[in-house]
């Protein structure tokens, strides 16, 4: 009779994570790119990391990226040129919708406020999600746009960035990046979410092209420039449409939180995963609406959470918790009335 010697089943391809450098409470984090950057960034923030998240709003290409990081250390305010007209709003070709105002003054006032607070920030941390190589150049001046706020396709033309070029701008633009905040450390990822409406055989051509440039960067920049996987881990690692929302496109929940696991485990010690699981806690309490906002077990509810913040905030005196602190004891007041 013959018999068989069991062996572990594996069910996945463990994508490595190469070594990224640490990233603590003490560090200033700015990140740019697509939605997927907006994911992680999110729940950076509501861990008490300081972060400066998309001050242009989404951005998918690495040009525009590069273009917005330029004009933050190079003190640019916007103007009324800076904008145009379309469709009653007022927009600027670098930022998203977001920024869009009735009045040329407000849309100003949104952007130039950013650009503002992203300059005080003087990140230690640089993270950022390129999103695709396909770029839309306005047909006029010729320039590479962050949106096109659905103006008609004949005002631009379109066409795929080769390797060489996002290289040789990235290589400009990181001397400049390390003359105004020295000690940099940059962790770029390709996004995993596909852009269908590319084509799929385009938007691979896309995620080669990021990949090779991100390759060739790394290789320049080795002390400066670190690779996390995330395109990898969904499309390898978790190769299966379960991992996907209903678009089949984005990354599902389940996903995003398996993705944000790996990430945070390859960059954060043990202490400072504490720290911020213990504050995550505190921004889910602070999240939950009681039934009955009222008695004596609501305000003990207030009262306890009000104490871990004191306590939290004791230990890590960086950590700013005095939004959520006025918050709770405002409540905390007003169920005493």
């Amino acid at each position: 009779m013959r018999t068989f010697a069991l062996r572990k089943m594996e069910l996945t391809t463990k994508v490595d994570i190469p070594a990224l450098p640490q990233l603590s409470h003490e560090d200033r984090v700015m990140m740019l790119g697509s939605c997927f950057a907006t994911n992680i960034g999110q729940r950076l923030m509501e861990g008490k990391v300081r972060v400066d998240l998309n001050p242009y709003g989404v951005i998918y290409n690495p040009l525009s990226i590069a273009a917005a990081l330029e004009e933050i250390v190079s003190d640019k305010q916007y103007t009324q040129d800076d904008l145009f007209p379309y469709q009653g709003l007022w927009h600027s070709a670098m930022h998203h919708g977001n920024f869009s105002q009735v009045e040329a003054e407000n849309t100003l006032g949104l952007i130039n406020l950013r650009l503002t607070m992203a300059r005080m920030l003087q990140p230690t941390r640089l993270m950022l999600t390129f999103g695709t190589a396909w770029v839309y150049e306005d047909a006029q001046t010729g320039r590479v746009v962050g949106n096109c706020h659905k103006l008609p396709e004949a005002q631009f033309t379109r066409r795929l960035l080769s390797v060489e070029e996002i290289v040789a701008r990235w290589n400009t633009l990181l001397n400049t990046l390390l003359a105004h905040w020295p000690g940099l450390k940059v962790i770029m990822t390709v996004s995993p979410i596909r852009h269908v409406r590319d084509g799929l055989h385009a938007n691979q051509l896309s995620k080669a092209t990021l990949l090779l440039a991100l390759d060739k960067l790394q290789s320049a920049w080795p002390e400066v420039v670190y690779y996390f996987p995330a395109y990898e881990i969904l499309t390898d690692e978790l190769r299966d449409y379960r991992f996907y929302a209903d678009d089949l496109a984005h990354p599902s929940a389940l996903a995003e939180e398996i993705v944000w696991q790996r990430f945070s485990e390859s960059c954060m010690t043990k202490d400072t995963l504490q720290t911020l699981a213990e504050c995550l806690r505190i921004a889910r309490n602070l999240a939950h609406r009681p039934l009955h906002p009222v008695g004596e077990g609501y305000r003990k509810f207030l009262a306890d959470t009000l104490a871990k913040i004191e306590a939290l905030t004791k230990a890590h005196p960086s950590l700013d918790f005095s939004n959520e602190k006025a918050m709770l004891t405002e409540r905390l007041e007003n169920t005493n009335s």
